[in-house]
């Protein structure tokens, strides 16, 4: 048992250290290149998000079908709560543009509302990946387009102007920054492994259920570099940059996480706690999105109402374990 504790120790002080270096030299690199903040806030979610999709995939994989799904579902969750909630609360507020959060939003919403459908077994993985595909794909196109090939209405889409933490020097590279993004890769997705093999390990030797391993434990802990990410961001009053890293890394954890696994894995029955899940999920984006349309963002107490919703969610779990 020591041994297994010391696994999952390592395993978790590794993936999250990786991830962080991951997040901190994408960023570094996207400001380098001048990309827009939008871009950069999909770009820093793919980075972060390694831990919870490599963990959520890795549990499939062993048949753990509860806390495959449960990392993906609760990591969302504690997204929204750990990086818009936390961080307008600690920073003060966050505010974004309104077509930021017009598109931003949609997106989010669309692909939480297909996936949901595809976990309720109202549609097939193949239909759902179709879905996913029309929604993100002019997404992506728009992003990569940029401001100044987009249209006149959506350039504000893109966000302020860079307000970087630190000075780049003139001439400095680019491509070896990016080249230490494939072994940092390689070490989360191991990391990741060994984490979510000691956590069931141990989960089954204290008996303790898969829901708590899989929706709280493992999708809390793996969602850290994200939320350290999105909070330096807000405090640099980088809201569009917050805003496009927490809706797109739910989006890529339901695509990556469930959407794409279930092509080949299955991901197991519906309960009624994972319905409950997935309406509490959709309730928590709704209100993000309608808390950021109002003149003065989410502010302090708009970041505590959303906190407070995920103490309910915990709550939740918790007594249905």
């Amino acid at each position: 048992m020591i041994g297994e504790v010391l696994l999952f120790l390592v395993s978790l002080a590794v993936t999250l250290a990786a991830a962080a270096f991951f997040a901190r030299r994408l960023d570094r690199v996207g400001l380098r290149l001048g990309l827009p903040e939008t871009l950069l806030g999909l770009l820093t979610a793919l980075a972060a998000d390694a831990p919870e999709v490599s963990s959520a995939i890795a549990a499939l994989v062993k048949g753990e079908h509860a806390v495959g799904a449960g990392v993906v579902l609760g990591s969302n969750v504690f997204n929204l709560a750990a990086m818009i909630g936390l961080s307008a609360v600690l920073c003060g507020g966050i505010r974004i543009r309104r077509e930021a959060l017009a598109v931003e939003g949609a997106v989010g919403v669309a692909a939480t509302v297909v996936v949901s459908a595809l976990i309720l077994k109202l549609i097939g993985a193949w239909a759902a990946l179709a879905l996913l595909v029309l929604v993100l794909v002019p997404y992506v196109v728009l992003l990569a387009r940029g401001p100044a090939r987009a249209p006149r209405q959506l350039v504000r889409f893109f966000g302020e102007r860079h307000r970087p933490d630190h000075v780049l020097a003139h001439g400095e590279a680019v491509f070896v920054p990016a080249l230490m993004l494939v072994p940092a890769l390689a070490i989360i997705v191991l990391g990741s492994t060994g984490m979510v093999e000691s956590a069931l390990n141990l989960a089954h030797r204290w008996s303790v259920p898969d829901v708590i391993v899989g929706i709280l434990v493992l999708a809390i802990l793996t969602s850290i570099p994200n939320a350290f990410t999105a909070a330096r961001l807000a405090f640099q009053g980088r809201g569009s940059a917050v805003v496009s890293e927490t809706f797109n890394s739910n989006t890529t954890n339901l695509a990556f996480g469930i959407a794409l696994p279930a092509l080949f894995i299955s991901i197991g029955s519906t309960s009624d706690l994972s319905r409950f899940d997935l309406g509490w999920l959709l309730l928590m984006t709704l209100l993000t999105i309608a808390l950021f349309a109002r003149r003065g963002g989410v502010t302090r107490s708009g970041g505590a109402a959303i906190l407070l919703l995920y103490a309910v969610f915990v709550a939740v779990q918790i007594a249905s374990a």
